[in-house]
């Protein structure tokens, strides 16, 4: 049994819907968890659906418009006839929506963003089992709420590992395809929850450890993990192996191509990962298993934009000491904010955070009552993995650098954008 995973940019839209079966063929599979995210850049446009409507806007019957008539577009090019009946299956789901706005009464917006966005994972699945009944591969429709278990942290949810591994192993089959959704799964009381944004991966992951998968594979639009994003960096080369250790280390610093929670359930087990393309799925790609080499051995580059530099001084010039260190990293969880790098000095304490739930400006207030505050917005951090001179050298170039620093394996800088 294989784990597969399509991300939105391989079922963007027609074609892309298509050429799962031609990855089907091309790699001879017949027994599959097929995991699919929303399509194109549908999550983005729910997530103006919940801005929308929790400002109340004007623009809230267009956003929802765009999502239906999105999907519809698709539908009308897969099925030419108008009349199957996958056409009132996502009108469910676009009534379901709006139900769901219409009656909801929180205003938290971490609850609503998720009984929003999950409607993108639905509808992108159920296109695609349809797609693939009606060419003549059976296949199984799961709701993986009903399966991935959780806690109640919205938008960043805690997998109940016990409960899901039993849901898996007693719904899914292992025989035959199965399609069923990334990023969401559903708390005690049967409420949405998401993995955190890009955690479709993380969900072939945890679909893969329960049922003791073969292998999963992860299909990109790039020919797998290259040694830096192509967006940013000149002459990146296809990385073709390398081990869980390293790709952890290259998630943790903010490399996008795997999802930093995607690889832990699948080192415990020791199953292997393979990134590929979905333009190309009989090309080799990546493989990631235990204890590979990196191959070619060569320095990866990292940038993480959008982050803040946060400079703390005591009041006093008192010395920066434990207590001090440990009561700001209780604040940094207790505000959901996830530090990139560390650097202090006795009466100093820098660090580069990533401000995905929009709170450190609270943060920021109750900082100022005990510490000198110097604060940086909007910058980048850059990582080198197996850095050289030269890389440093180069990736240094006309750069106002805020800070830097380096060990044996790794370099980083904070650069002003």
């Amino acid at each position: 049994m294989k784990v597969f995973k399509f991300g939105g940019a391989s079922v963007k839209d027609v074609k892309g819907v298509q050429n799962v079966i031609n990855v089907l063929q091309k790699t001879d599979t017949s027994n599959a968890i097929i995991i699919v995210s929303a399509m194109g850049k549908i999550t983005n446009a729910l997530e103006q659906v919940v801005h929308n409507y929790l400002n109340q806007t004007t623009e809230l019957k267009d956003s929802l418009d765009y999502i239906k008539n999105y999907h519809q577009g698709i539908l009308r090019e897969l099925f030419k006839n108008g009349r199957h009946p996958v056409f009132e299956k996502i009108e469910v789901f676009i009534s379901d929506l709006e139900t769901t706005l219409d009656r909801n009464k929180s205003t938290q917006y971490d609850y609503v963003y998720d009984q929003v966005v999950c409607y993108g994972e639905l509808i992108s699945t159920t296109i695609v089992s349809e797609y693939l009944l009606d060419q003549g591969y059976k296949n199984h429709w799961l709701d993986a709420r009903d399966l991935i278990k959780t806690d109640n942290s919205y938008r960043d949810a805690t997998v109940n590992w016990d409960k899901t591994q039993q849901n898996i192993i007693e719904k899914v089959s292992k025989i035959g395809l199965t399609v069923s959704q990334g990023f969401i799964a559903s708390d005690p009381n049967n409420f949405t929850t998401t993995l955190g944004r890009e955690g479709s991966d993380y969900s072939a992951g945890i679909f893969a450890y329960c049922i003791q998968a073969a292998s999963v594979s992860i299909w990109k639009d790039v020919p797998g993990v290259l040694n830096g994003d192509p967006r940013v960096f000149k002459n990146v080369k296809l990385l073709s192996q390398i081990s869980y250790e390293e790709a952890i280390e290259l998630a943790f610093y903010g490399a996008s191509v795997i999802h930093p929670k995607t690889l832990q359930p699948l080192q415990r087990k020791e199953i292997p990962l393979y990134v590929k393309s979905f333009i190309n799925p009989e090309n080799e790609g990546t493989s990631v298993k235990k204890g590979q080499r990196l191959i070619p051995f060569i320095p990866c580059y990292i940038v993480k934009k959008n982050q803040i530099l946060l400079s703390l001084s005591s009041l006093d010039f008192s010395f920066i000491v434990e207590d001090n260190i440990s009561e700001l990293f209780n604040l940094f969880y207790n505000y959901q904010l996830k530090v990139d790098l560390i650097q202090n000095s006795a009466i100093s304490f820098s660090v580069c955070l990533d401000d995905k739930f929009n709170t450190f400006d609270q943060l920021h207030t109750k900082l100022k009552a005990k510490f000198r505050v110097i604060c940086e917005k909007n910058v980048s951090l850059f990582t080198i993995r197996h850095a050289t001179d030269d890389a440093i050298s180069l990736l240094e170039r006309n750069k106002n650098i805020l800070l830097k620093q380096s060990t044996k394996e790794t370099y980083q800088m904070v650069v002003k954008q």
